[in-house]
Protein backbone atom coordinates (compact mmCIF):
# COMPACT_ATOMS: atom_id res chain seq x y z
CA UNK A 1 0.00 0.00 0.00
CA UNK A 2 1.37 3.36 -1.10
CA UNK A 3 1.95 5.67 1.88
CA UNK A 4 0.83 8.72 -0.11
CA UNK A 5 -2.50 6.97 -0.75
CA UNK A 6 -2.85 6.00 2.91
CA UNK A 7 -2.24 9.60 3.97
CA UNK A 8 -5.12 10.70 1.76
CA UNK A 9 -7.30 7.88 3.09
CA UNK A 10 -6.68 8.90 6.73
CA UNK A 11 -7.31 12.57 6.00
CA UNK A 12 -10.66 11.83 4.35
CA UNK A 13 -11.58 9.38 7.15
CA UNK A 14 -10.86 12.02 9.78
CA UNK A 15 -12.54 14.97 8.09
CA UNK A 16 -15.27 13.21 6.05
CA UNK A 17 -14.70 15.67 3.21
CA UNK A 18 -12.35 15.33 0.23
CA UNK A 19 -12.02 19.10 -0.09
CA UNK A 20 -11.03 19.48 3.58
CA UNK A 21 -8.65 16.52 3.35
CA UNK A 22 -7.02 18.08 0.31
CA UNK A 23 -6.71 21.42 2.07
CA UNK A 24 -5.00 19.78 5.04
CA UNK A 25 -2.58 17.90 2.78
CA UNK A 26 -2.00 20.70 0.26
CA UNK A 27 -3.59 18.69 -2.57
CA UNK A 28 -6.38 19.51 -5.00
CA UNK A 29 -9.66 17.61 -5.09
CA UNK A 30 -8.73 15.69 -8.24
CA UNK A 31 -5.50 14.39 -6.69
CA UNK A 32 -7.33 13.28 -3.54
CA UNK A 33 -9.94 11.42 -5.60
CA UNK A 34 -7.30 9.84 -7.85
CA UNK A 35 -5.28 8.53 -4.90
CA UNK A 36 -8.38 7.12 -3.23
CA UNK A 37 -9.33 5.41 -6.48
CA UNK A 38 -5.86 3.88 -6.70
CA UNK A 39 -5.99 2.61 -3.11
CA UNK A 40 -9.46 1.12 -3.57
CA UNK A 41 -8.32 -0.53 -6.80
CA UNK A 42 -5.27 -2.01 -5.07
CA UNK A 43 -7.43 -3.40 -2.25
CA UNK A 44 -10.26 -4.46 -4.53
CA UNK A 45 -12.99 -2.88 -2.42
CA UNK A 46 -14.54 0.58 -1.88
CA UNK A 47 -13.42 2.37 1.28
CA UNK A 48 -15.96 5.20 1.32
CA UNK A 49 -19.55 5.85 0.46
CA UNK A 50 -19.02 9.03 -1.56
CA UNK A 51 -21.96 11.41 -1.22
CA UNK A 52 -22.54 15.05 -2.15
CA UNK A 53 -22.40 16.08 1.51
CA UNK A 54 -19.32 14.05 2.45
CA UNK A 55 -17.62 10.66 2.53
CA UNK A 56 -18.58 7.94 5.02
CA UNK A 57 -16.40 4.90 5.71
CA UNK A 58 -17.52 1.51 4.44
CA UNK A 59 -16.98 -1.58 6.57
CA UNK A 60 -13.70 -2.19 4.73
CA UNK A 61 -12.71 1.42 5.38
CA UNK A 62 -13.40 1.02 9.11
CA UNK A 63 -11.10 -2.02 9.16
CA UNK A 64 -8.33 -0.15 7.36
CA UNK A 65 -8.27 2.87 9.72
CA UNK A 66 -6.34 1.23 12.62
CA UNK A 67 -3.89 -0.38 10.17
CA UNK A 68 -3.26 2.94 8.46
CA UNK A 69 -2.83 4.68 11.82
CA UNK A 70 -0.18 2.14 12.87
CA UNK A 71 1.69 2.77 9.62
CA UNK A 72 1.32 6.52 10.15
CA UNK A 73 2.74 6.17 13.67
CA UNK A 74 5.78 4.31 12.35
CA UNK A 75 6.39 6.90 9.63
CA UNK A 76 6.02 9.75 12.13
CA UNK A 77 8.33 7.99 14.59
CA UNK A 78 11.04 7.71 11.93
CA UNK A 79 10.60 11.36 11.06
CA UNK A 80 10.76 12.27 14.75
CA UNK A 81 14.01 10.36 15.20
CA UNK A 82 15.50 12.16 12.24
CA UNK A 83 14.42 15.53 13.58
CA UNK A 84 15.88 14.61 16.97
CA UNK A 85 19.30 14.72 15.36
CA UNK A 86 18.94 18.40 14.56
CA UNK A 87 20.78 20.99 16.66
CA UNK A 88 17.63 22.67 17.98
CA UNK A 89 13.90 21.93 18.01
CA UNK A 90 11.96 22.82 14.89
CA UNK A 91 8.54 22.14 13.47
CA UNK A 92 5.09 22.53 14.99
CA UNK A 93 3.93 21.36 18.43
CA UNK A 94 0.23 21.52 19.24
CA UNK A 95 -0.52 21.69 22.97
CA UNK A 96 -4.05 21.21 24.28
CA UNK A 97 -4.91 22.66 27.69
CA UNK A 98 -7.93 23.71 29.79
CA UNK A 99 -9.03 27.25 28.97
CA UNK A 100 -8.16 28.77 32.34
CA UNK A 101 -4.66 27.36 32.45
CA UNK A 102 -4.10 28.11 28.78
CA UNK A 103 -5.22 31.74 28.95
CA UNK A 104 -3.96 32.70 32.39
CA UNK A 105 -0.60 30.91 32.45
CA UNK A 106 0.45 28.97 29.35
CA UNK A 107 -0.14 31.66 26.72
CA UNK A 108 2.54 33.87 28.22
CA UNK A 109 4.93 31.05 29.13
CA UNK A 110 4.74 29.23 25.81
CA UNK A 111 4.86 32.47 23.86
CA UNK A 112 8.17 33.36 25.49
CA UNK A 113 9.47 29.81 25.03
CA UNK A 114 8.62 29.78 21.31
CA UNK A 115 10.39 33.11 20.80
CA UNK A 116 13.71 31.42 21.58
CA UNK A 117 13.58 29.17 18.52
CA UNK A 118 13.29 30.53 15.00
CA UNK A 119 12.02 27.25 13.55
CA UNK A 120 9.65 26.14 16.31
CA UNK A 121 5.92 26.89 16.10
CA UNK A 122 3.76 26.37 19.20
CA UNK A 123 0.00 25.96 18.82
CA UNK A 124 -1.89 26.38 22.09
CA UNK A 125 -5.44 25.11 21.70
CA UNK A 126 -8.36 24.57 24.12
CA UNK A 127 -8.73 21.00 25.31
CA UNK A 128 -12.06 19.59 24.07
CA UNK A 129 -14.24 17.26 26.09
CA UNK A 130 -12.85 14.34 24.08
CA UNK A 131 -9.58 14.23 22.20
CA UNK A 132 -7.15 11.67 20.82
CA UNK A 133 -3.39 11.90 20.82
CA UNK A 134 -3.24 8.82 18.57
CA UNK A 135 -5.25 10.73 15.94
CA UNK A 136 -2.74 13.61 16.19
CA UNK A 137 -5.32 16.08 17.49
CA UNK A 138 -2.57 17.31 19.82
CA UNK A 139 1.10 16.49 20.39
CA UNK A 140 0.89 17.24 24.12
CA UNK A 141 -2.21 17.54 26.26
CA UNK A 142 -2.68 18.83 29.79
CA UNK A 143 -5.70 17.24 31.45
CA UNK A 144 -7.46 17.46 34.80
CA UNK A 145 -8.13 13.73 35.18
CA UNK A 146 -5.51 11.00 35.17
CA UNK A 147 -6.35 8.73 32.20
CA UNK A 148 -7.42 5.25 33.24
CA UNK A 149 -6.42 3.63 29.95
CA UNK A 150 -4.68 4.31 26.67
CA UNK A 151 -1.10 4.08 25.45
CA UNK A 152 0.27 7.36 26.81
CA UNK A 153 3.31 8.82 28.49
CA UNK A 154 1.90 10.43 31.60
CA UNK A 155 3.37 12.72 34.24
CA UNK A 156 1.93 15.01 36.91
CA UNK A 157 2.81 18.64 36.28
CA UNK A 158 1.46 20.03 39.54
CA UNK A 159 -1.31 20.02 42.07
CA UNK A 160 -3.22 23.29 42.21
CA UNK A 161 -5.65 24.91 44.59
CA UNK A 162 -9.02 26.58 44.24
CA UNK A 163 -10.90 28.69 46.73
CA UNK A 164 -14.01 30.77 47.23
CA UNK A 165 -13.64 34.37 46.05
CA UNK A 166 -15.79 37.48 45.65
CA UNK A 167 -15.28 41.00 44.37
CA UNK A 168 -14.86 43.69 47.02
CA UNK A 169 -17.72 45.62 45.42
CA UNK A 170 -19.99 42.57 45.68
CA UNK A 171 -19.16 42.06 49.37
CA UNK A 172 -19.81 45.74 50.10
CA UNK A 173 -23.25 45.25 48.62
CA UNK A 174 -24.18 41.73 49.79
CA UNK A 175 -22.13 41.38 52.98
CA UNK A 176 -19.28 39.09 53.98
CA UNK A 177 -20.36 35.47 54.66
CA UNK A 178 -18.92 34.28 57.97
CA UNK A 179 -19.77 30.60 57.48
CA UNK A 180 -20.97 28.17 54.82
CA UNK A 181 -24.49 28.57 56.25
CA UNK A 182 -24.42 32.25 55.26
CA UNK A 183 -24.11 31.37 51.56
CA UNK A 184 -27.88 30.91 51.38
CA UNK A 185 -28.39 34.65 50.93
CA UNK A 186 -25.78 35.03 48.18
CA UNK A 187 -25.53 34.65 44.41
CA UNK A 188 -22.85 32.45 42.83
CA UNK A 189 -21.08 32.09 39.52
CA UNK A 190 -20.74 28.44 38.48
CA UNK A 191 -20.09 26.34 35.40
CA UNK A 192 -22.53 24.58 33.07
CA UNK A 193 -22.71 20.86 33.85
CA UNK A 194 -23.20 19.84 30.20
CA UNK A 195 -19.82 21.37 29.37
CA UNK A 196 -17.88 19.92 32.32
CA UNK A 197 -15.40 17.77 30.42
CA UNK A 198 -13.59 16.37 33.49
CA UNK A 199 -14.69 14.84 36.78
CA UNK A 200 -12.27 17.22 38.53
CA UNK A 201 -14.77 20.03 37.86
CA UNK A 202 -17.29 18.50 40.28
CA UNK A 203 -16.79 21.31 42.82
CA UNK A 204 -19.55 23.26 41.04
CA UNK A 205 -22.12 21.33 43.10
CA UNK A 206 -20.73 22.82 46.32
CA UNK A 207 -22.13 26.25 45.49
CA UNK A 208 -25.25 25.49 43.46
CA UNK A 209 -26.78 23.57 46.37
CA UNK A 210 -26.10 26.31 48.93
CA UNK A 211 -26.79 29.71 47.36
CA UNK A 212 -29.96 31.66 46.60
CA UNK A 213 -29.35 31.98 42.86
CA UNK A 214 -26.70 31.19 40.27
CA UNK A 215 -25.25 32.59 37.08
CA UNK A 216 -23.83 29.85 34.87
CA UNK A 217 -21.09 30.34 32.31
CA UNK A 218 -18.62 28.03 30.62
CA UNK A 219 -14.90 28.30 31.26
CA UNK A 220 -12.63 29.32 34.10
CA UNK A 221 -11.76 32.68 32.54
CA UNK A 222 -15.42 33.61 32.00
CA UNK A 223 -16.24 32.69 35.60
CA UNK A 224 -13.29 34.73 36.86
CA UNK A 225 -14.46 37.81 34.97
CA UNK A 226 -18.07 37.37 36.12
CA UNK A 227 -16.95 37.20 39.75
CA UNK A 228 -14.78 40.30 39.29
CA UNK A 229 -17.79 42.10 37.82
CA UNK A 230 -19.80 41.38 40.99
CA UNK A 231 -22.16 38.71 39.63
CA UNK A 232 -21.64 36.60 42.75
CA UNK A 233 -19.26 34.39 44.67
CA UNK A 234 -17.20 31.88 42.74
CA UNK A 235 -14.76 29.00 43.13
CA UNK A 236 -11.66 30.20 41.31
CA UNK A 237 -8.10 29.05 40.69
CA UNK A 238 -5.81 30.44 43.39
CA UNK A 239 -3.01 31.01 40.88
CA UNK A 240 -5.24 33.44 38.98
CA UNK A 241 -7.49 34.99 41.62
CA UNK A 242 -4.97 35.48 44.43
CA UNK A 243 -3.02 38.00 42.34
CA UNK A 244 -6.01 40.27 41.66
CA UNK A 245 -6.46 43.06 44.23
CA UNK A 246 -10.17 43.48 43.48
CA UNK A 247 -10.93 39.93 44.67
CA UNK A 248 -11.20 38.71 48.27
CA UNK A 249 -10.67 35.13 49.42
CA UNK A 250 -13.57 34.20 51.71
CA UNK A 251 -14.23 31.20 53.96
CA UNK A 252 -10.61 29.99 53.81
CA UNK A 253 -11.65 26.57 55.09
CA UNK A 254 -13.48 26.09 51.78
CA UNK A 255 -10.68 24.87 49.54
CA UNK A 256 -10.28 22.39 46.72
CA UNK A 257 -7.19 20.64 45.38
CA UNK A 258 -6.84 19.22 41.89
CA UNK A 259 -4.01 18.15 39.56
CA UNK A 260 -2.69 18.90 36.08
CA UNK A 261 -1.49 15.87 34.09
CA UNK A 262 0.76 16.06 31.04
CA UNK A 263 0.12 13.45 28.35
CA UNK A 264 1.98 12.60 25.16
CA UNK A 265 2.02 9.72 22.70
CA UNK A 266 4.87 7.19 23.15
CA UNK A 267 5.63 7.22 19.42
CA UNK A 268 6.62 10.89 19.79
CA UNK A 269 8.91 10.34 22.77
CA UNK A 270 12.08 10.74 20.71
CA UNK A 271 10.98 13.94 19.00
CA UNK A 272 13.24 16.84 19.95
CA UNK A 273 10.54 19.46 19.45
CA UNK A 274 8.06 17.64 21.69
CA UNK A 275 10.69 16.73 24.27
CA UNK A 276 11.79 20.37 24.44
CA UNK A 277 8.22 21.49 25.14
CA UNK A 278 7.63 18.70 27.64
CA UNK A 279 10.80 19.55 29.56
CA UNK A 280 9.99 23.26 29.54
CA UNK A 281 6.50 22.69 30.93
CA UNK A 282 7.76 20.38 33.66
CA UNK A 283 10.39 22.92 34.71
CA UNK A 284 8.05 25.93 34.74
CA UNK A 285 5.38 24.15 36.78
CA UNK A 286 8.05 23.05 39.24
CA UNK A 287 9.39 26.60 39.52
CA UNK A 288 5.89 28.01 39.99
CA UNK A 289 4.75 25.45 42.56
CA UNK A 290 3.98 28.11 45.20
CA UNK A 291 1.85 29.95 42.67
CA UNK A 292 -0.32 26.91 41.96
CA UNK A 293 -0.44 25.83 45.60
CA UNK A 294 0.02 29.07 47.58
CA UNK A 295 0.99 28.70 51.25
CA UNK A 296 -2.01 29.30 53.55
CA UNK A 297 -0.50 32.55 54.80
CA UNK A 298 -0.47 33.93 51.25
CA UNK A 299 -4.23 33.37 50.94
CA UNK A 300 -5.36 34.49 54.38
CA UNK A 301 -7.18 37.79 54.40
CA UNK A 302 -8.15 37.71 50.73
CA UNK A 303 -7.30 40.14 47.99
CA UNK A 304 -3.77 39.10 47.01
Amino acid sequence: MNWDHLQVFLAVARHSQMLEAGRRLGLNHATVARRLDALEAALGTPLFHRRPNGSALTEAGEQLVPVAERIEAEVLAVAARMRAQEAEPSGTVRIGAPDGLGTLFLARELGLFASRYANLVIELVPLPRSFSLSRREADLAIGLDRPAHGRLILSKLSDYGLGLYAAKAYLDRAGMPESVADLGSHAAVIGVDDYAYASALDYTAFLQDRVARVFRCVGAVAQLEAVRAGAGLGILHDFAAAALPDLVRILPETAFRRSYWLMSHPDDHGSRRIAACRDFLARRFREERDRFLPPPAALRGGAG
